[in-house]
């Protein structure tokens, strides 16, 4: 079974992963090649901040390995919060005060419209491919449900009443952004 390094320490993302790839391949945490370091994200897309995590962790320890970005883009304030999703309010990291500062800046807004975009890295046998995800979808006046994280509190998919954060992981992992990126991820490397 091929087995590559999933470039992230969020518990969350990790779990989520888990969830929607299922056993289609194995991968190891970064503690498990020991890296421990934070890795920066300095630049302007999520197509750029992936690929420089996916690279610092496969020059650290050689492996194939993958890497995410994630970012939540809100019509109405210019595509914020975007690459800075997770830290749109600050260091530290902090999603309530993330979903504060959106609701804040759409108080005024009748436009809603925004959309989760996901960015996956691989870097396979040396060679470098991208994949990608979207959700279109709202942001909700307040805060809905309490399961999920980031941003799935005010985040209602295109077709859905419901937040990410009020409906079942299951049916979440169903529909995200996350899922999409990683279909296609999974088969590329079906295709190997």
């Amino acid at each position: 079974m091929l087995e590559l390094v999933f470039c992230t320490n969020n518990d969350h993302k990790i779990n989520e992963v888990s969830q929607i790839m299922g056993t289609q391949f194995s991968f190891l945490k970064l503690k498990e090649v020991q890296f421990f370091d934070d890795i920066p994200e300095p630049f302007e897309t999520l197509e750029e901040n992936s690929l420089e995590k996916a690279q610092v962790v496969h020059h650290f320890c050689g492996k194939n390995c993958f890497a995410e970005d994630t970012g939540l883009f809100v019509e109405a304030i210019d595509g914020e919060p975007g690459v800075y999703s997770a830290r749109y309010a600050g260091e530290p990291t902090n999603s309530e005060k993330n979903i504060e500062k959106v609701l804040e800046k759409l108080a005024s807004k009748s436009n809603r419209n925004a959309y989760f975009k996901t960015v996956i890295t691989l870097i396979i046998h040396g060679e470098i491919k991208q994949f990608e995800g979207i959700c279109k979808g709202t942001i909700a006046m307040h805060k809905q449900g309490s399961d999920g994280f980031g941003y799935d509190p005010i985040f209602i998919a295109e077709g859905y009443s419901k937040s990410f954060a009020e409906i079942p992981a299951v049916e979440k992992n169903a529909i995200s952004h996350r899922k999409k990126a990683f279909d296609r991820f999974s088969e590329y490397l079906e295709g190997l």
